[in-house]
């Protein structure tokens, strides 16, 4: 190709004008590391090497099933405000639901105009928005670590925007809290039943409902990298409702996406939960004495699909019945399990332990379905009907 004269010049003019200000920029980097060294050492890792904090993975809580269990969402809180701590790049806030989410960090005050310390974004009751705006800021390539938080059923308000962040490749982290029919008295317009399957289905989102304080913890690690250094989005769903902490789960395991609570040799049965119905799985599992049964954990399908077949293979070998309970429509499990107790119809207004237990998540019928795997039915053994009658 033939290239005129006028365009070398042009181009060799905007040139020029780079150079200068790239010298212009030198000094006054320069002059900056020298007024401002801690500073500029944080601005370095965060915006120009887009790197983490050394020792940052050591700030999320870690407890064992001797520890006192609370609900996840307050495991999310003790995870933001530790990271908070370590991370001065992480910002974000809640579409009007802080209190409830517990998302507020407690060591920054609010992002606001004319004063731009603060690291809380007070987004009001704009979900769409909410999501938008933290996926700029990912894309605006700057470093930072953007979350957003709503209640799990609001999510359908920002639907399009926890897409559009995997499909453009923005590191949002969505905190969602109150997933299931535990949310109780505020009925079935805030009980989410098909949004969490739903949301598996978006190609290169992340899903993650943890069980406990560990997988909150390991949620969180894996959302941070996922964000800061795959500048890919995570959503998690979190309970309202306290759990207890379970054996076995850690950081490690948790970003594997599967493991066992409670393993044995050739089991003749595998229970499979996640989130709050792991508890479920784990006192169900005591109660059928003489029989060997394997609890696992999943709490990130996406995370487990990506591991080595022998891993996925031994957890969940060929030829053992294996049942998912789960408070949600039971569409996708097929790909683990052979039949399923979950929930495909709406919810209803009553105490979160009440939803949960007419709704068949209960440990007679958990032992009652397991047994009926065990002889070979499968497919849906119970969708949530009997809470109907």
């Amino acid at each position: 190709f033939e290239v005129p004269q006028s365009v070398y010049d042009v181009f060799r003019a905007h040139a020029a004008e780079g150079a200068k200000k790239q010298v212009a920029w030198n000094a006054l980097w320069s002059e900056y590391q020298q007024k401002q060294p801690e500073l500029a050492k944080q601005f370095q890792r965060i915006a120009v090497d887009k790197k983490l904090p050394e020792g940052w993975v050591d700030a999320l809580p870690k407890c064992t099933p001797d520890d006192k269990g609370k609900a996840t969402r307050l495991w999310s809180q003790d995870c933001l405000n530790a990271l908070a701590n370590v991370m001065p790049e992480l910002v974000g806030g809640s579409a009007d639901l802080a209190p409830s989410n517990m998302t507020l960090m407690k060591c920054t005050g609010d992002f606001l105009k004319e004063s731009y310390e603060g690291r809380n974004f007070r987004f009001g009751i704009r979900e769409f928005g909410m999501g938008a705006v933290c996926n700029a800021i990912s894309l605006h390539k700057t470093g930072l670590v953007p979350y957003c938080a709503t209640f799990t059923i609001f999510s359908d308000y920002m639907r399009n925007a926890i897409r559009l962040s995997a499909l453009a490749q923005a590191g949002t982290i969505f905190v969602t809290t109150h997933d299931s029919i535990a949310v109780g008295e505020d009925g079935p317009t805030h009980q989410p039943i098909e949004t969490i399957p739903s949301l598996r289905m978006i190609p290169d989102l992340t899903v993650i409902r943890p069980a406990d304080c560990n997988e909150t913890s390991g949620a969180y690690k894996f959302a941070v990298e996922n964000s800061k250094l795959r500048s890919m989005p995570t959503f998690m769903a979190l309970t309202r409702q306290a759990l207890p902490n379970l054996p076995n789960s850690s950081i490690e395991n948790t970003e594997k996406g599967a493991y066992a609570v409670i393993d044995c040799d050739s089991p003749e049965l595998i229970l499979i939960g996640t989130g709050s119905e792991v508890s479920l799985c784990w006192d169900a599992a005591k109660q059928m004495s003489g029989k060997k049964v394997r609890v696992v954990s999943m709490p990130c399908w996406e995370l487990f699909r990506a591991q080595p077949a022998s891993y996925k293979d031994a957890l969940l070998p060929k030829g053992v019945p294996k049942l998912s309970v789960e408070a949600a429509v039971t569409m996708g499990w097929d790909e683990w399990a052979d039949a399923f107790v979950g929930i495909n119809v709406f919810g209803a207004s009553a105490p979160g332990n009440t939803c949960m237990d007419k709704f068949g998540f209960n440990v007679p019928n958990v032992v009652a379905c397991a047994e009926k795997c065990m002889k070979g039915e499968k497919g849906v053994l119970s969708d949530g009907s009997q809470g109907k009658h």
